[in-house]
């Protein structure tokens, strides 16, 4: 079913086609999640306060084209709420322990690091380079033309070379960690 016919028949009530939207979205929703929350129960907390919030609001929803940039800002908006009610209690334990993942030990450090950054460029790296979200995507949930997020990558980038660099002295600097 084609994306804007679906949109429109779930803004007529139509259930179904409402929850073909969201099984057509799912993965990108949670990739979304998952680079601003770091627990799964917390992704799917944001994720299921976004498709009720989506199936409220649906019928103001004006271009049916963009459908998914609109539910993207739900879920971001959403995460970005759980992770406010989240920032007082810091989880030590999940710094330290690495994933079961292969990248292990590796994927933890990137994780400290990436900690390390502001939230807006933590995001937008993840969702970039973590997540394989396009540029051409992110303008559409950040609302904000390709150049500008070219720009705030460019930026979020050199920030994080600058702090690494900082922590590590020189060995960032050069690209080498040995």
């Amino acid at each position: 079913m084609d994306t804007a016919k679906a949109v429109k028949k779930a803004q007529q009530g139509n259930t179904q086609a409402f929850e073909h939207l969201i099984m057509t979205h799912k993965v990108i929703m949670y990739q979304v999640a998952r680079t601003i929350l770091k627990s799964d129960s917390d992704c799917a907390d944001a994720i299921q306060e976004a498709i009720l919030k989506a199936f409220e609001k649906i019928k103001t929803l004006r271009e049916p084209l963009y459908f998914k940039t609109w539910l993207l800002r739900i879920v971001i908006n959403e995460c970005n709420q759980v992770h406010r009610q989240n920032k007082k209690v810091i989880e030590f334990s999940e710094l330290l322990t690495p994933s079961i993942n292969e990248g292990g030990y590796e994927e933890v450090e990137l994780e400290q690091l990436l900690q390390t950054l502001p939230e807006e460029d933590r995001s937008l790296l993840k969702l970039y380079h973590i997540e394989d979200i396009s540029v051409k995507d992110l303008a559409e949930i950040y609302q904000k033309p390709e150049n500008t997020i070219k720009t705030w990558l460019r930026r979020a980038r050199e920030h994080a070379r600058r702090v690494w660099g900082e922590q590590e002295g020189t060995q960032w600097k050069n690209g080498s960690r040995n």
